[in-house]
């Protein structure tokens, strides 16, 4: 049974960190370009961060570059979403999808809420 399981989200203030996390079961994590989406409301999902290939490289959202940065540990089977100096417009449900390098297969786990307020 597939399941990519995100944790880590919460409320924070403008200017502070979070973590997220995402575990994967069921499939072969290594094989797979795993992502970060993010979707506010009344606004269609985006990409935030990407693994784009198997060589490890990357790809932000310009409205996250230098602040967040995407990890995996494939021995873990997680990847991870380190975001700092968090703002009021980063205030979204976050998913994490797992696209096979090889084929069409997608999974996407079922989101956690990350609200940066004061």
């Amino acid at each position: 049974q597939v399941q990519l399981v995100e944790s880590g989200g919460g409320l924070v203030q403008p200017g502070g960190s979070l973590r997220l996390s995402c575990a994967a079961s069921g499939f072969t994590f290594s094989n797979y370009a795993m992502s970060w989406y993010r979707q506010a409301p009344g606004k269609e999902r985006e990409l935030v961060a990407a693994f784009t290939s198997t060589r490890g490289d990357t790809n932000y959202a310009d409205s996250v570059k230098g602040r967040f940065t995407i990890s995996r540990d494939n021995v873990k089977n997680t990847v991870y979403l380190q975001m700092n100096s968090l703002k009021s417009e980063d205030t979204a449900v976050y998913y994490c999808n797992a696209r096979s390098f090889w084929s069409r297969t997608t999974y996407w786990g079922q989101g956690t809420q990350v609200t940066v307020s004061s």
